[in-house]
Order: structure tokens, then sequence, then C-alpha cells
């Protein structure tokens, strides 16, 4: 669905990219993690036009990423941001998660199923006429993913679009995405700096200084302590404590989400 090949961006006279390459297949949850400077969110706005590489190209379901071809190329990826206050057009929430279907010319009539639809399934029914600086953190999160969604993209990118919401809000929009990735023909990226919500991706992505360092499963990436010290990365809580677990032998292996830490200290206990 996405194919990178050497690209290569230069911002401010500093490097970002020299000669990237990163293949994402249709269907796959990918999380692109780094820490701040590893180039992750320039890389999202590669991926949808904002800027354009020096070098190389951008593939998008086969297509080349041009001036050109940039319009048509939109309609296929939809991206949230960090804060949705910046991507916030419309002056209600009905407006705003409309705004991306009339640019489509998409029929009244089915304007307003489509949107009804994205309105009921994330929770934001009632809210239609308020103005989206009047929500909460969560809730702007919520009708920035609607608007994305509307038009029902191939590419959802979410660039840090957990970042502004606090731990109870952060659960709950991950709990929205894990469902979102299970929709085989839609293509989730999700660049992040917090390894607790990568461990759900298909796939995690490591960038560090512009270069792909790790590639691979959550398991293969977040087991790796000299990959996560060379990227500045904090293995997540499950990771730690099942390893000094695994250590005492107290358990088996090695887990990356809580859940699977709870379940494994659970079936010990009953062991």
């Amino acid at each position: 669905m996405i194919e990178i090949k050497d690209v290569s961006f230069n911002y401010g006279g500093n490097q970002v990219f020299d000669g990237l390459n990163l293949s994402i297949k249709k269907g796959e949850f990918v999380a692109i993690l780094g820490h701040n400077g590893s180039g992750k969110s320039t890389l999202s706005r590669l991926l949808v036009g904002l800027i354009q590489p020096s070098k190389g190209g951008i593939f998008v379901d086969g297509e080349k990423l041009t001036t050109e071809t940039v319009v048509a190329i939109r309609k296929k990826i939809s991206i949230v941001f960090q804060n949705p206050d910046n991507q916030f057009i419309g002056g209600t929430v009905l407006d705003e998660v409309a705004f991306g279907l009339e640019n489509q010319g998409v029929s009244r009539e089915k304007m307003r199923q489509m949107v009804d639809w994205q309105m009921t399934h994330l929770g934001l029914s009632g809210l239609e006429e308020k103005a989206p600086h009047e929500l909460s953190g969560g809730q702007k999160q919520r009708v920035a993913i609607a608007g994305a969604l509307a038009v029902n993209p191939d590419v959802l990118i979410l660039d840090e679009a957990t970042s502004m919401l606090d731990p109870v809000g952060r659960e709950d929009m991950m709990g929205f995405v894990k469902e979102l990735a299970k929709d085989e023909e839609r293509t989730v990226i999700m660049v992040t700096h917090h390894l607790d919500e990568a461990v759900y991706a298909d796939r995690i992505v490591v960038l560090a200084s512009g270069e792909v360092i790790g590639d691979g499963t959550p398991y293969e990436v977040l087991t790796d302590v000299d990959l996560l010290a060379k990227s500045s990365l904090d293995a997540p809580f499950a990771v730690e404590a099942s390893t000094k677990l695994v250590e005492a032998r107290i358990l088996d292996e090695v887990c990356v989400r809580n859940e699977e830490l709870v379940r494994a200290l659970c079936l010990g206990r009953l062991d």
C-alpha cells in the first residue's frame, strides 16, 4: 500500500532522511516509534504530500506521489494530527465531520447517512451543533478521526493523536484504534513515542536520526534491550516487569502487553 524508495529530505539545512526505504502492506497496523527528532512526524507529512522529498519517491497503492497526483492520492489517505484544533475548519461538529465529503461532491442525502454513522460509531451523537473548540480533548480527537474516516480512506495516519489526552482518554482512544485496525481493508499507521500504545500494532518500525533501526513484531522490537537503548526508548512496564519475573523463575516468558502479564500471573497463581 505504501512504498518509500530512497527518500531524502532536508529541513532548515538539516538532513532528516537520506535514502529512506520502507514498505507497508495493505491492511497492516504499523506503529512508527522514535524519540523527538527521529523523523517520524516528518514521515507522516511526506506521506500526505504536505512536504516533498528532495530525492526518491513515495508510492501509494502503486501511484507515485507528486504535485500532480497529490490531490487524487489524498482521497486515499486521511491524517489526524497531534493537536486537532489545528485542523478544524467547520464551525460545528457536524460541519467538521462533513467537510471532506463536501469536497468530494457527495450528495447531501448520502453525506448525512455517512456522517450520522460516524457520529454514532464514535460516540459523538448529541454534539452535532457544538463548536469543536468547546469539546474536551478526547471528544476533539474523536471528531478529528470521524472527519478523517468519513471519506472512507484506504490509509489512516494518526500522528501523535493521543499525546494531548489524559491516561483515561488515551486508553479510550487506543481501544477505538484497535477496533479500526481489525478492518483488513484499511491500513493504519500510528506515529507515537508511547510504547504502551505500539504494543497493539501488527508491526513496529523504529526510527532514529532519520534511519530505520528496528522493524518487527511488538515482541521482537520491545524485548530488544539494545535496540531500545539505541533509540532512547524505555521498555513498556509489562516488558520490564515480566523480564524480572522470568529471571526470578516466576514466569516462563516475557510479556509485552499489560493484559498478557496479568493473565500470566493469574494462571501462575492457579497452577
